[in-house]
């Protein structure tokens, strides 16, 4: 891996790495075949690329002496970091192979509260019992790589009740708990019916126990509950994954979302969300801040998050990208922390803005629709690129001095402000960076 400099001597195309985060829920095999690593047998379950604390990236091979992203930008606060300080976003990608925990993520005033408040009361940082790691609000953005499949925000009440009565009539046993609970809904404002689910769900009462039971009868093999087949899958695997977890219950009043490859959801603060399965690229404000609410073994404060969420409807969980040039989709939720741009390239100039580039090769079989033969994208304020598929050619040639990056699949690189970057190639970059300013 090469330095690339600039005429005041700094590095300004820089190659970045880390490790694995190993939770539960991670996937043996999905992120060390995209870092084209040995599978160790252990669950790997987030990279995480940007300058948060809770897991740093490394410059990767830069210096005889290990260094962090937190140890370049304190270096050189104005040329690396944002506004003279650390970056507001941080880059992932996720390899979910089993349910994540049911959660929701506070606004920024409860952040700066939360954090406060732990803080006055002696909770270290690093105690697994700590809701607040950090005073920062923590909307996310998610694009799939492959299926990806999630609950993601409160959807109509009339929906959860229906499938309640199609799960009551479909359990041989303990059906009363399902039609009693439908029924004191049926007529209730959507966000305080909302509320009074769930805390009736996390409520230990015995009539829960009975209704989780009924909810497993209903949903054994065989049966055939008149529900989605989607929910019916989703409930199956919360079962099987977490039994006798209110958490199967919670997650009928939620939208379920199938996402294909290249589509996305977004989830502002306070919106109780799980991802369920399948690989993505994820994009947030740079907080590790998440009050949980069941499906984990990790600490679990079910009245703070009842008391940060917002129990609205999500009217629609999805997110769509805008095309921004050819080859070039922008997701931009309007939160100045974040953007995401995904940029694919090819050497084929007749596949064209709205071709399909196909290269097993390069890519192991992929797909890329719409690539073109160079992206040119701004840099007004860092970014942080992944390469997800193929080998992308990362240049600035209207930089005084030329510079270069030749980034496979799996590599990772860190950019600073400054000239447009160009990319050439065969393949698929993501490109996290700010929001963008907002104009009056």
């Amino acid at each position: 891996m090469v330095e690339h400099r600039d005429t005041a001597g700094s590095i300004v195309l820089i190659f970045i790495e880390n490790t694995p985060r190993a939770y539960a829920w991670g996937s043996t095999d999905a992120l060390p075949a995209m870092l084209g690593h040995a599978p160790t047998g252990e669950p790997q379950a987030e990279l995480w690329l940007g300058d948060h604390p809770g897991s740093p990236a490394s410059v990767a091979k830069a210096t005889p002496v290990p260094h962090t992203l937190i140890e370049l930008i304190s270096q050189d606060p104005e040329r690396y970091g944002v506004n003279g300080g650390p970056l507001p976003f941080l880059l992932k990608v996720l390899a979910i192979g089993a349910p994540l925990s049911l959660q929701a993520h506070p606004d920024e005033a409860q952040a700066r509260a939360g954090f406060a408040a732990e803080n006055a009361a002696g909770v270290p940082i690093d105690s697994p019992v700590r809701n607040y790691r950090d005073p920062n609000h923590k909307p996310e953005l998610l694009v799939a790589l492959s299926e990806v499949t999630a609950l993601s925000g409160f959807r109509p009440l009339a929906d959860t009740i229906m499938d309640l009565r199609a799960l009551a009539a479909a359990a041989p046993h303990g059906a009363a708990a399902l039609w009693a609970v439908a029924d004191r809904l049926v007529g209730a404002d959507q966000e305080r019916g909302r509320e009074v689910f769930l805390r009736w769900a996390f409520s230990d009462a015995v009539e829960v126990g009975d209704a989780l039971r009924a909810v497993v009868d209903a949903i054994g093999q065989g049966s055939r509950p008149a529900i989605h087949p989607d929910r019916l899958e989703c409930l199956r695997s919360l079962a099987a994954h977490y039994p006798g977890d209110p958490g199967a219950l919670v997650s009928l009043l939620l939208h379920h979302v199938r996402l294909a490859p290249g589509e996305a959801v977004y989830l502002g603060a306070r919106q109780l969300h799980a991802y369920l399965g399948g690989i993505a690229v994820e994009v947030m404000a740079a907080s590790d801040n998440v009050l949980r609410a069941g499906l984990t073994e990790k600490h679990i404060d079910i009245p703070e998050m009842l008391r940060v969420l917002d129990f609205g409807e999500l009217s629609e969980p999805r997110m769509f990208g805008r095309r921004a040039a050819a080859g070039l989709c922008e997701w931009d939720p309007g939160v100045p922390d974040f953007r995401l741009f995904r940029a694919r390239v090819t050497h084929d100039s007749s596949a064209g803005a709205g071709g399909v580039f196909s290269d097993a090769a390069s890519l192991g079989g992929a797909q890329l629709e719409g690539a073109a033969t160079e992206v040119v994208v701004d840099a007004h304020a860092p970014l942080v690129l992944i390469a997800t598929a193929g080998r992308v050619l990362v240049s600035r040639p209207e930089a005084e001095l030329a510079e270069m990056a030749n980034v496979a699949r799996g590599q990772s690189l860190y950019v600073s402000a400054g000239e447009p970057i160009h990319l050439t190639g065969s393949g698929e970059v993501f490109l996290a960076t700010v929001g963008a300013p907002v104009t009056a």
